[in-house]
């Protein structure tokens, strides 16, 4: 990246706008369209259990914990135009629980999903379903 030194009298001749837009113009590369981060702590939780996004928006998943953990919609309980979503890209919640080992998010690991469509998206944890590992993203 690089920087030009802008003598005062040049600076004064720039507009306000000019001006702002030089300021940020370094800051914005780095941005992430995610809207909303979840966590995977140590607990075997989401958090937030409840996630708020915006059409187009994604929401990234991170796993803090130290051991595996999966995210994986439950197709009955996502909006009928909506794509369905797992970590592992798979196209249906019955192929994500057939090959459960191509979805894990391992410790430290990230995923992410734009949601495109508004409404409620139920989601889980195969390995920890049975602990309650489950969550919502609400999209409005």
């Amino acid at each position: 990246m690089s920087f030009e030194i802008y003598d005062r009298r040049t600076v004064l001749r720039l507009g306000t706008a000019t001006m702002a837009t030089l300021s940020t113009a370094g800051c914005l590369g780095g941005q992430s369209s995610s809207a909303q981060t979840v966590t995977m702590p140590g607990d075997l939780t989401f958090d937030p259990k409840t996630a708020t996004s915006k059409p187009g928006e994604s929401v990234t998943w991170t796993n803090e914990s130290d051991i595996e953990h999966t995210v994986t919609a439950y197709e009955d309980e996502i909006p009928d135009a909506a794509a369905y979503f797992a970590s592992g890209g798979f196209e249906s919640e019955r192929a994500a629980r057939n090959r459960i080992t191509e979805g894990l998010i391992a410790p430290g690991e990230s995923y992410e999903h734009t949601f495109d469509q508004p409404g409620t998206y139920g989601y889980f944890c195969i390995p920890h379903e049975g602990s309650e590992m489950v969550g919502t993203v609400r999209v409005r």
